[in-house]
């Protein structure tokens, strides 16, 4: 295996793009990351796009070939990857592997998602092909009363408590306030969040993310290829893919995720990292609880401590482990197939020193992206360049 790196990243913001195709919000992100990267277009050999409703939200499938053509790259392999939410991490993962294994040394990776054009029924029916339909479907149990779920059972074993998921939300929202990508920043006191709509009990309107348009793109590159790139290139040392349970009823455990514990050991044994060397995470936080719990298992949070940490502000800037400075999907919203993708974009920007939520001396970064009902998990740790 090749050492890899990300010498060029690139994203729209994250948002209402309703009068604008989805290819072209594609191009736009993948264009500031080949810009980016200094890599010349017919150096690139291949292209992975992670999406996941693109079908019935816009009527596009081949969207890879689309977005290649438009971006007049040459007759490279063009591949749309879908996982649900974690559609953009398994195409990140398939653009590492395509570049360390000598298969290309430059790949793209894009991910893109447009809904806000779309009703909240369209948007709603087409979210929900991410869990088994034949047989959750029937129960009529959404994702919100997944997650509502989890908080009762976290709360029920851990003592998590309101102020501390609602901590979550306003740690998440107030660096929302300084990323310009982001769509949702806002300054939250807890009356607010506990006051806002219910949801999904105990879920309110501030728990949840909301859905948006907006993609992001990167450049990888084996380590020892020249470029005409400013920045300092990012190390990916290792991403991993999991599968866990397909339907709610295949969970053993309500306060956790199998295929993010198994994915972060995976991604640890393979670096020799542990959880305690990691400096920034970002984390699929499309509910509050949510970040509680994929915090407890990614191991960078003692089990059934993760509101505990978020209230006394020991995953904040300046904290144990700073997590979602980039606002996470609470703040900056949630293009499905974009989200794992922006991810990464977040951490690199991170690495490079020029974040808007800046870690001071962040050398280690970590990425989590879970899909469907924790059916697919990606986990990507990625280093400084060195």
């Amino acid at each position: 295996m090749r050492d890899v790196v990300i010498t060029g990243i690139g994203s729209t913001v994250f948002g209402k793009h309703r009068d604008l195709p989805i290819e072209v919000l594609a191009v736009d992100a993948a264009a500031q990351a080949i810009v980016d990267s200094g890599v010349d277009r017919e150096r690139i050999g291949a292209l992975y796009l992670g999406n996941f409703v693109s079908g019935p939200l816009n009527g596009k499938e081949v969207l890879a070939g689309i977005v290649a053509d438009s971006l007049g790259l040459p007759n490279i392999p063009c591949t749309k990857v879908e996982g649900a939410c974690a559609s953009g991490g398994i195409a990140f993962r398939h653009a590492w592997l395509a570049v360390a294994s000598g298969l290309c040394d430059a790949v793209l990776v894009v991910g893109v998602e447009k809904m806000m054009h779309a009703s909240t029924v369209e948007v709603t029916s087409a979210l929900n092909c991410a869990m088994d339909n034949e047989n959750d479907g029937t129960t009529g149990l959404t994702f919100p009363g997944l997650f509502g779920l989890a908080w009762v059972a976290h709360a029920q074993r851990y003592g998590t408590t309101r102020g501390q998921v609602s901590a979550v939300v306003k740690k998440n929202k107030q660096f929302g306030v300084t990323n310009t990508l982001a769509q949702m920043g806002r300054k939250l006191t807890d009356n607010e969040i506990e006051e806002s709509t219910e949801i999904c009990d105990p879920l309110r309107l501030f728990d949840c993310c909301p859905p948006s348009d907006g993609a992001a793109a990167l450049v990888l590159t084996a380590k020892s290829m020249k470029s005409s790139s400013s920045q300092s290139p990012v190390d990916v040392l290792f991403s991993a893919q999991t599968r866990g349970a397909a339907r709610i009823a295949g969970h053993p455990d309500m306060c956790s995720f199998d295929a993010t514990v198994q994915a972060a050991k995976l991604a640890y044994a393979a670096t020799g990292l542990t959880p305690q060397d990691v400096d920034v995470v970002e984390l699929h936080d499309c509910f509050s609880i949510a970040e509680i719990v994929d915090s407890e298992d990614l191991g960078i949070v003692p089990r059934g401590k993760g509101g505990v940490w978020a209230q006394d502000g020991r995953t904040g800037l300046g904290g144990e482990v700073t997590i979602n400075a980039s606002g996470g999907l609470l703040s900056k919203g949630h293009p499905v197939g974009a989200t794992g993708v922006g991810q990464v974009y977040e951490v690199v920007r991170q690495l490079r020193g020029e974040h808007p939520n800046q870690v001071e001396g962040a050398h280690v970064g970590l990425t989590h992206n879970l899909g469907g009902t924790g059916v697919a998990c990606t986990v990507s740790i990625l280093r400084r360049g060195t």
